[in-house]
């Protein structure tokens, strides 16, 4: 019987917590301009499933809704259709919440909603994204 501490079972741990493949890692610590395409397109892979898009491409792949707060204080709660860098996103079914408070400035604001079935929104007013 293996012992937890064996030399197979810390030589796997240590391979995984040390990040990314070498191969990936050499073609990182290059300028794109000296990449081929086929290596910019790994580079490219490799950032969208391990960096902050990774959480995209999970909810895009899996159809699952995400919750986005927005610059303008409010809250989208939809299914990612599609996604590039910038953090520009095409969604669909989407449910806009937002709070309106009362124009004399007194008293309980009141919580409103709406459903857009499509919408394209600008990254720049992305400025949280969780998976739910």
């Amino acid at each position: 019987m293996d012992s937890p501490t064996s030399t197979s079972t810390s030589s796997q741990a240590t391979t995984m917590s040390t990040g990314p493949d070498p191969k990936i890692q050499d073609l990182l610590n290059k300028p794109k301009s000296e990449l081929t395409e086929y290596e910019v397109a790994q580079v490219e892979e490799f950032e969208l499933t391990s960096g902050p898009l990774s959480l995209l491409h999970t909810a895009c792949r899996s159809h699952t809704q995400v919750l986005i707060s927005c610059r303008n204080n409010r809250k989208l709660l939809a299914r990612v259709k599609a996604f590039d860098r910038h953090f520009n996103m095409v969604l669909e079914n989407v449910k806009e919440m937002w709070t309106e408070k009362p124009k004399g400035g007194k008293g309980k604001g009141v919580n409103k909603d709406r459903f857009i079935s499509k919408m394209f929104l600008r990254g720049d007013n992305v400025i949280l994204v969780l998976l739910s």
